[in-house]
């Protein structure tokens, strides 16, 4: 019999009405900080999306005091076992949205959203030669994992989402369009946008790739690589029945599951990347970030001028133009 782990991490979301997000989400910090959780939860007018961790005492009663409150009564708690926290600190954050698309006419996924579709029904759907899926998730999140053939949007932020649907309506228009997310969360406004848009056949994997990976049924069948999440963890396994690496090393295109963050604080961006090549490459995305004076990983390793000439130096002769 499997041990079960200490800790565990919740996912959950709810669209519901929140009279003043910015006192709730004062209150709210105070009561996840007296059960000693952590992690990041967002409040607005429309409702409630977040990711905590704790023990499973801890986890147990913030499940049940939710449950208590009714306007969280039939809220869905997605539960992972973890070994430790998956956060650092606490934070509970007022915003104007839960997902960022800042739509002139604003979408309630209590009033208008796609078909919510099992894992089962998912599952079958991608397989209707006239399906088409859409990743609606960034593409550093499609990038390290996704479902086969499902489209990857050419967008940095989820909110040009619409705009890259409507220059690229063509390809869509006259297919059952389906789409997922993590949690679910995303999809809710998005495949309700669509049906506004006039798209008919709109479906969206209910419960997101989380809930999807854990179906006894379907064992997280069709997905390739990794599930990103937005927690120490970084990733998390889906498929059951066979794992297929499609993530690539930003510097050499090898088959990679590492995500690094870019050492120059001022890029920050998110590569794939070996701890081979991290050290090789001085965590630098780019030449400019590898030579910028607040380059993070030359401070941390205490690097000399001299040594980080000489890594310059040893790029430099594998890659005569400087890479950029």
């Amino acid at each position: 019999m499997t041990e079960t782990k200490p800790y565990r991490v919740l996912l959950y979301y709810m669209y519901t009405p929140i009279e003043n997000p910015e006192e709730f989400a004062a209150e709210h910090l105070k009561f996840c900080k007296e059960l000693e959780l952590k992690g990041r939860i967002l409040v607005a007018a429309e409702g409630i999306n977040g990711t905590v961790s704790g023990t499973v005492e801890q986890t147990d009663e913030y499940m049940k005091t939710m449950h208590a409150d009714p306007r969280f009564a039939n809220m869905v708690f997605k539960v992972d076992e973890a070994d430790s926290h998956a956060f650092k600190k606490m934070h509970v954050r007022p915003r104007s949205e839960l997902v960022t698309l800042r739509l002139e006419d604003d979408i309630n996924p209590n009033e208008l959203t796609g078909k919510h579709l099992s894992p089962k029904e998912f599952y079958e759907a991608m397989q209707d030669p006239n399906a088409v899926v859409i990743d609606a998730r960034n593409d550093y999140e499609y990038d390290l994992g996704h479902f086969r053939g499902a489209v990857r949007p050419d967008i940095k932020a989820f909110r040009e989402l619409p705009q890259w649907i409507r220059e690229n309506k063509d390809q869509f228009e006259g297919k059952k369009v389906l789409t997922y997310c993590t949690g679910g969360i995303r999809c809710e406004k998005f495949s309700g946008w669509l049906v506004k848009e006039g798209f008919e056949d709109v479906g969206q994997l209910h419960g997101g790739i989380v809930t999807y990976g854990k179906d006894p049924e379907v064992q997280g069948q069709l997905w390739d690589g990794q599930c990103y999440v937005f927690d120490g963890r970084i990733s998390v396994p889906v498929n059951q029945k066979e794992h297929v690496i499609v993530g690539k090393d930003y510097f050499t295109g090898e088959p990679c599951e590492r995500y690094v963050n870019c050492a120059n604080p001022e890029c920050n961006k998110q590569i794939l990347c070996s701890e081979e090549n991290e050290h090789k490459y001085l965590r630098g995305c780019t030449h400019e970030c590898r030579v910028d004076p607040r380059n993070l990983y030359v401070k941390e390793h205490g690097l000399t001028e001299e040594q980080v000439a000489e890594r310059l130096h040893a790029i430099d002769e594998e890659y005569p133009v400087k890479q950029s």
